[in-house]
């Protein structure tokens, strides 16, 4: 029984934490609207939207923008050069904190674009998106998969070219550039127009 009320208090003061974060995280994302828009969805194809993706993986990226060693952006590393650690946390859980934009997939690609996703494609040795970014496109975060559902397709195909010509080299263990350099241009467009509108 002790260790029960133990694991609600913990629980609690975690989820509290993350309130207060999220809550100080919006005084500070004034500077990221401009790009990413009021509520953490781009008005810009090319920039990701922000809104419903896990704290710990945004978090993670603003790291790298900072390092500047595997996630090179001329735009994002002067905008992240003064960030501390908790500026940091807090955008993450501020963002996190917000509904997940919903988008659409043209019928064109539905068909590849969910082939790829759901089942990889055997011939050319892609394996399926679904196995890291789940069913609805979710993604992981305590496994730093992030969420795909609801994403700017321009930007996610950018990122794939990105992975796929080393550009790009903050992945997990190299999955994503090992993955990437399987794929076509039309592939990368089908599958990212296709977890657009996932949902």
């Amino acid at each position: 029984m002790k260790k029960i009320a133990f694991l609600l208090i913990l629980s609690c003061t975690f989820l509290v934490h993350a309130a207060d974060e999220a809550q100080a995280g919006e005084k500070k994302s004034a500077l990221c609207t401009v790009c990413h828009g009021a509520k953490g969805v781009s008005i810009n194809p090319e920039w990701p939207s922000l809104a419903g993706q896990h704290a710990a993986y945004l978090t993670k990226q603003l790291h790298d923008f900072k390092s500047g060693k595997t996630r090179n952006s001329a735009v994002m590393m002067p905008l992240v050069a003064d960030l501390t650690e908790q500026d940091m946390k807090d955008l993450g859980e501020f963002y996190a904190s917000l509904p997940l934009p919903e988008g659409e997939t043209p019928k064109q690609y539905l068909s590849r674009g969910e082939q790829l996703y759901r089942g990889g494609d055997f011939k050319k040795h892609i394996t399926a998106c679904i196995a890291c970014h789940g069913p609805k496109g979710t993604g992981n975060g305590q496994a730093g998969f992030p969420v795909l559902s609801g994403q700017q397709a321009v930007y996610t195909t950018l990122q794939l070219e990105a992975f796929k010509h080393g550009k790009r080299s903050n992945d997990l263990n190299a999955i994503m550039r090992d993955i990437s350099k399987r794929m076509s241009k039309k592939d990368m467009e089908a599958v990212s127009n296709y977890v657009a509108g996932l949902h």
